[in-house]
């Protein structure tokens, strides 16, 4: 059967491979490894972005580690420690059997932060998908510190999704996908497709999983975000039997939730950008004419004669966050001058943009 995929990442989230008492699901990850070598007999390379570290390290040190430190960083830099190695070692046995080959891929928040960091680690996993390697993706949290940890490991599937040009999303998780009510009431049943702009707040409940540090709500905005770069996404539950080869091979037989790519192509500095929020050097905020200018529907760059005023330093090709008068939040840019120069030509006609539109990203 022909299937629209030549790459697709897939998010295994802690709750599909662990049990409750925090230890790894062997069974299960056999499962999933055996669809994934299924997928690349059909043609598809395959990223997998791994949970699990963190709670497979806590299974095998419980009873070691003290009870009242279970969720302290220095608790779960050794939990991640212990548990890295284990995970990615059944990875290894599990893929041999298959006689595929697997890497490890360990990264940081901070990594995506410049455009040489994002671009290394693109050519690291293009190196391993030309030569075979199935690329297994985690955070870092042996050196992660709280303020620069991804939100979950959700966040860093959308990174590692744009980044791969990836053709689809999966994010496997413990339900079925986003519900338009609360599961198990008359009537609630899973919805099926969200196309763009649609609203889902409404469906989205804030609780978190058992064993990862996001919910459904990290999941429908990263979905939303990747959607929105032209790759669709799809939520479904790492549980069910099958699910990854019938995603793609079967997907009319699986209930699951899918995010409908926005057409259109989006440049990969853009997408790098998008993804980048959180490493704003400063801010630059815009008067009412050029706001209305940048939220249009032509394309334009952000002149300094539209620019009010400048915060926080930073030098050429750092990126900035871009702002109404009023303070909200329009989007990102990289900054074509450093901020010293850049106060020097507020208000200025004559000069080259501050944030050429090929390096905007608008929320």
């Amino acid at each position: 059967m022909s299937h629209p995929y030549k790459r697709i990442a897939v998010k295994i989230g802690s709750n599909v491979l662990t049990r409750k008492d925090g230890a790894l699901d062997i069974t299960r990850m056999s499962a999933l490894v055996d669809q994934v070598a299924e997928l690349r007999r059909a043609g598809i390379e395959v990223i997998l972005i791994s949970s699990g570290a963190v709670a497979s390290g806590r299974g095998e040190l419980k009873g070691i580690a003290p009870a009242h430190k279970m969720d302290s960083v220095d608790q779960r830099q050794l939990f991640s420690a212990v548990g890295q190695a284990k995970l990615i070692n059944r990875y290894y046995e599990l893929f041999r059997e298959h006689g595929l080959h697997v890497g490890q891929v360990l990264t940081m928040k901070e990594n995506f932060g410049t455009r040489r960091h994002y671009l290394n680690q693109r050519n690291c996993m293009m190196v391993m998908l030309d030569n075979g390697v199935i690329p297994i993706v985690n955070e870092n949290d042996t050196i992660s510190v709280t303020e620069l940890m991804f939100t979950d490991n959700d966040e860093l599937s959308g990174l590692i999704a744009t980044m791969m040009d990836v053709q689809a999303l999966v994010i496997l998780s413990n339900v079925d996908g986003i519900f338009n009510g609360m599961p198990g009431e008359p009537g609630v049943e899973v919805i099926r497709q969200v196309e763009p702009d649609r609203d889902l707040r409404e469906y989205i409940r804030t609780e978190k999983s058992g064993f990862g540090r996001g919910g459904m709500q990290t999941k429908c905005n990263i979905a939303r975000k990747v959607a929105d770069e032209g790759i669709e996404v799809i939520i479904a539950n790492g549980r069910r039997e099958q699910v990854l080869v019938d995603l793609v091979l079967h997907p009319d037989s699986v209930v699951c939730t899918r995010f409908a790519p926005r057409e259109g192509n989006v440049s990969s500095v853009k997408k790098w950008i998008a993804h980048s929020s959180g490493f704003a050097k400063g801010c630059i905020y815009l008067n009412e004419k050029a706001v209305e200018a940048v939220c249009g529907d032509r394309a334009v760059s952000i002149l300094p004669v539209g620019v009010t005023r400048i915060e926080g330093d930073f030098e050429k090709d750092d990126l900035v966050g871009v702002m109404s008068p009023d303070g909200r939040n329009l989007g990102m840019g990289r900054a074509a001058y450093g901020s010293a120069e850049a106060r020097k030509l507020l208000g200025r006609h004559d000069c080259k943009p501050l944030v050429h539109y090929d390096y905007l990203y608008l929320e």
